[in-house]
């Protein structure tokens, strides 16, 4: 019996379960909250310099008890909500918030600092913010969130969800402006990533937040962290999302008869004869009930959206989670499974598969944190992913054809029953055929994240000295499977006599069985180990971090010379004193396989510090301030980049380039060779370096009025040795191409605000803020060739600037043709765009293009503001996000620019067009041909490209805790209704501002769900 005993006792201490009464007579009991009073379960309360086994954890209601002495530091860690250092005052209860300065940090160095002591411009969104939008990855969650970061929507043809564009603080080179993406701290596809399964994910964006990545980091970073398990806890949520999609702004075109009239207007402009006559018209509007019924396949009206498509999608989203742990050993588990079915109409007309456009995804991720032994801790993350997608056909680009086809073409099948074609449209451009015809394409992707963490506490040999070693492989590949086939089609050739429609048949294709092929499309593969020797000590007034590290990347893709080597040899160092001044200073070298030889290593040092204002003795008793920080930061990053030529050729820029013409070599019984000439291509680079950032940021982090976190930032950048080619400086005696040279220079400059303020009132729990970005830009040196006119010279603008004519109106008729400047693009006829002499030489021609607009690649405004307010449980959630300063050119067929090459005419283009009797048209008069006077890129197709979107509304309810207390099963339940990108404001209006081209329509989507906790 006492044998049992022992044993249940040591069972009992391994599972971490309290089996004694702790000595209380110096226990302080207190509660941890969020910055909104709700109470923050399973942190980490542990005396600073105390044993890891006295650390205790909040309970569900917050709440913990630990024995402590007055002026004894406490140190709370939670994985949601940060971590806090806070001094005990009293005897009684604290209440210890962990509010803005609390909020982790993570640069790469192995240890997270909090708001409070971060020297680093990091932004930070959390999960409660990042699920609101029901998103099917975390990349396209971040709408408006993380101040410094502009996520800008993007289309596909296939009707899958794209993924965003990102920028850091806005355009920043001429070579790239893309930033680094980290999963966990590693560079990763966030795509695969559900938002279910993130903790938070940050914005680096100055030199001090970078430092740490090398190469890779000088475009700012997102580092999405995943969830962790907490101590002594045990949790399960489950989620179910019900979406209803629906395409916004799809494209309206002119039916048959309009059309018609369309093209007889074009040709009357050419001088052309009419290609329809008017009884062709008329049977194309079927006036009379003969007409309707007599020639339906010879005179067709199809709207191919409507045809093709249907007006509804629908997506499930199931999560559940599993997070806990217990004394020495910690867990989150999830798997998600996502299916989202297209807009496809009729998918289902052929036996035994579907054409249906659908994706599919399970994700099933687990993160665990084991204390093997008192000193030495084990960190495992493992993601792996299963998708498929499939479309119609192999190659089929449904939206593309519907941009083009016209109603009037032909009929969606001739009256033989086979698919619609004709002699002027082929058949093998009809959309219905081709979304139901062409029977499918399938695609497997597979991926694997894992990497492994040991931490070894070295104190025994040295106080606060530790070792860490980190393994990571990943794995993805693609596997597509061709089930396509091809189809026949019939139409008709008509012509239109004094006795009716006169016709031939004709037909075209040919029937195909399905396709049986499969194979892998694309694979990746990448290898990382990090070595680091860690030194942490707090004494007296000091904190003190050091850490040595040596981190290895080898990555490895589908393709040639995609093999990449690099690897950082890195000391960072940071010192605080007092809780009030901190020092950072991070000397980081790094090499990489692209460089040319003797040139792989650059050094990149990095300084930066803060000043805790509101721990100042003369500010501590102003009661509304409650956190002020300043910081600054400098630093010189290296890029790895290679020259790119205009076509996106990479070039080894250290080779002599040797082009040989002529050559044939003849493998006969007597290997006779002919021999031609051996001539120098481009110039080998000679000195070549690294191009390089340096960057300077001063900001502000603040508390105040008990609730308002206020962050502002002010940044200056300066790209150098950026390469370009050297063409510029050369004429035609060189005799060869030119060699690159590292001679680019951009600046870019801008600000940064963001707000958030968070009260309760009671009942009442209100929240409100926004984020505004100002990033500028200027190219000052790219080694452009000189220019006859100054309005031609693209040094001093924007990168990714519009350049193009200024429109002055339309010609009015022959006279204002005769008394205007030579139009020298083609001839002109009256409704023709009238440009400006801009360079005053009394010629109108290509050198009158000057920059116009801004860029539209990037906007220089982006921001968004938010509101929300709860009370008893049921609340709402509002955010909006908007660009400014931002262009696009409307150079879409058919939309803005139709009838060419046979194409159809939108309804917008058509009612806006120049005509004699609309003089003051918003486009030209219309062309059924090529006219470059009317296609240059000019100010009438220039748009203003800023938008602002309703990203998410939500409508919630959670229920009483003391009701799900009464199931005794349930912890927590809340329902909600979402409404993603319902309202746009713009000035584009018959397309979407993010997405104007011959690409699927976004989505704009309404979700109902539930969340359960047990």
């Amino acid at each position: 019996m006492r044998k049992n005993k022992i044993l249940i006792l040591a069972l009992l201490v391994c599972l971490g379960i309290p089996v004694g009464a702790q000595n209380t007579d110096s226990n302080i009991t207190g509660i941890v909250v969020d910055k909104s009073g709700k109470p923050v379960y399973g942190a980490s309360v542990n005396v600073e310099g105390g044993a890891a086994e006295m650390r205790v954890e909040t309970d569900k209601d917050g709440k913990f008890e630990i024995a402590v002495e007055k002026g004894q530091r406490l140190n709370v860690v939670s994985v949601d909500n940060g971590s806090a250092t806070v001094v005990v005052k009293k005897d009684g209860p604290m209440t210890i918030v962990m509010g803005y300065a609390a909020h982790t940090v993570d640069v790469g160095a192995n240890r997270t600092f909090n708001r409070h002591e971060s020297t680093a411009a990091v932004s930070t969104a959390d999960n409660e913010e990042l699920v609101k939008r029901s998103s099917q990855n975390i990349s396209n969650a971040l709408f408006g969130h993380g101040l410094g970061l502009a996520t800008l929507q993007n289309a596909t043809s296939a009707g899958l969800t794209a993924n965003p564009t990102f920028y850091v603080r806005g355009l920043q080179s001429l070579s790239s402006s893309t930033p680094l993406v980290l999963v966990d701290g590693l560079e990763r596809d966030m795509s695969l990533v559900s938002p279910e399964e993130v903790e938070s994910v940050s914005v680096l964006k100055d030199a001090a937040a970078v430092a740490l990545y090398g190469y890779k980091g000088v475009n700012g970073a997102i580092l999405v962290t995943t969830k962790r398990g907490k101590y002594n806890t045990r949790e399960i949520a489950f989620t179910y999302d019900h979406i209803v999609n629906t395409q916004s702004r799809r494209p309206e075109f002119a039916d048959a008869a309009t059309y018609a009239l369309a093209v007889n207007e074009a040709r009357g402009y050419e001088k052309l004869s009419p290609r329809y006559a008017d009884a062709e018209i008329a049977a194309f509007r079927r006036e009379s009930g003969s007409l309707q019924h007599l020639y339906p396949y010879l005179y067709p009206n199809v709207n191919w959206v409507d045809e093709t498509f249907k007006d509804r999608g629908v997506s499930n989203k199931y999560t559940i989670e599993f997070r806990g742990g217990g004394a020495k050993f910690r867990y989150y588990t999830m798997a998600n499974l996502l299916t989202d079915k297209g807009f496809v109409k009729e998918a289902n007309m052929n036996e035994g598969y579907s054409t249906q456009n659908m994706y599919s995804r399970a994700n099933l991720r687990t993160n665990l944190d084991i204390d093997l032994t008192a000193t030495t801790k084990l960190k495992l993350n493992l993601l792996g992913t299963l998708s498929e997608s499939r479309m119609p056909g192999a190659t089929a680009n449904l939206w593309d054809m519907i941009y083009s086809i016209p109603a009037a073409a032909f009929p969606v099948r001739a009256e033989n029953g086979s698919w619609g074609g004709s002699t002027t449209w082929a058949g093998t451009l009809n959309p219905v055929a081709q979304s139901q015809g062409t029977a499918y394409s399938k695609g497997h992707s597979r991926s694997l994240f894992a990497d492994l963490t040991l931490s070894q506490d070295l104190s025994g040999l040295l106080k606060g000295l530790g070792a860490n070693f980190r393994l990571a492989y990943d794995n993805y590949s693609n596997i597509l499977e061709d089930h396509s086939k091809t189809y026949t089609y019939a139409g008709y050739s008509t012509n239109w006599t004094n006795n009716g429609p006169f016709y031939t048949t004709i037909s075209g294709g040919e029937d195909s069985e399905m396709g049986k092929e499969a194979g892998i499309n694309n694979w990746a593969r990448q290898f990382n180990f990090a070595g680091s020797i860690d030194y942490n000590r707090s004494f007296r007034k000091w904190d003190v971090y050091s850490q040595l590290k040596w981190d290895y990347e080898y990555r490895d893709s589908y393709g040639l010379n995609t093999t990449i080597y690099r690897q950082n040899v890195s000391w960072f160092n940071h010192v605080g004193f007092n809780n009030r001044y901190y020092v950072d200073l991070a000397l980081v070298g790094s090499a990489s396989s692209l460089l040319a030889p003797g040139h792989k290593w650059a050094f990149s040092p990095t300084i930066s510090a803060a000043w805790v204002l509101s721990e100042e003795k003369w500010l501590k008793e102003v009661s509304w301030v409650n956190f002020l920080k300043l910081r600054a930061s400098f630093g010189v990053i290296n890029a790895d980049y290679l020259p790119i030529d205009g076509k996106d050729t990479v070039y080894d820029y250290w080779d002599q380039i040797y082009t040989t013409t002529g050559t044939q070599y003849k493998f006969n019984s007597s290997y006779d060779s002919e021999f031609g000439s051996t001539i120098i291509g481009r110039l080998a680079t000679i000195n070549s370096t690294h191009e390089k950032a340096y960057k300077y940021n001063a900001g502000i982090d603040a508390t105040l009025f008990g609730g308002l976190d206020l962050t502002a930032e002010g940044y200056y950048q300066r790209r150098k040795d950026i390469w370009v080619s050297s063409e510029g400086k050369y004429t035609d005696v060189l005799g060869m191409d030119a060699p690159f040279e590292n001679a680019g220079i951009v600046d870019s400059y801008g600000m940064e605000i963001g707000l958030n303020y968070t009260k309760r009132w009671g009942d009442m729990l209100f929240n409100v803020g926004g984020n505004f970005a100002w990033n500028k830009n200027e190219i000052k040196e790219q080694l452009e060739e000189p220019r006859v006119y100054d309005n031609l010279i693209e040094t001093g603008h924007r990168l990714k600037q519009v350049y193009g004519m200024i429109a002055e109106g339309f010609f009015k008729d022959e006279d204002d043709i005769k008394n205007s400047l030579p139009h020298k693009f083609n001839t002109v006829v009256p409704g023709d765009i009238k440009y400006k002499d801009v360079n005053n030489d009394g010629v109108i021609d290509a050198n009158d293009k000057t920059a116009i607009g801004y860029s539209t690649a990037a906007p220089e405004i982006y921001y968004s503001f938010h509101l929300g307010a709860e009370w008893k449980g049921l609340g709402v959630d509002v955010m909006f996000q908007g660009t400014g300063n931002y262009s696009a050119v409307l150079n879409t067929k058919s939309m803005f620019w139709p009838l060419i090459n046979n194409t159809t005419i939108s309804n917008h283009y058509y009612e806006n067009r120049w005509t004699p009797e609309n003089l003051n048209a918003k486009y030209p008069r219309l062309s059924s041909q090529s006219n470059a006077n009317n296609y240059q890129t000019n100010t009438v197709w220039l748009a203003d490209r800023s938008f602002l979107k309703l990203r998410n509304a939500e409508v919630y309810y959670k229920f009483p805790k003391e009701l799900m207390k009464k199931t005794k099963v349930l912890g927590s339940a809340k329902l909600y209704v979402r409404g993603i990108d319902l309202f746009c404001a713009d000035h584009i209006d018959v397309a979407d501002p993010e997405c104007y081209g011959a690409a699927t329509p976004l989505n704009k989507s309404v979700v109902v769900g539930v969340t359960i906790g047990f």
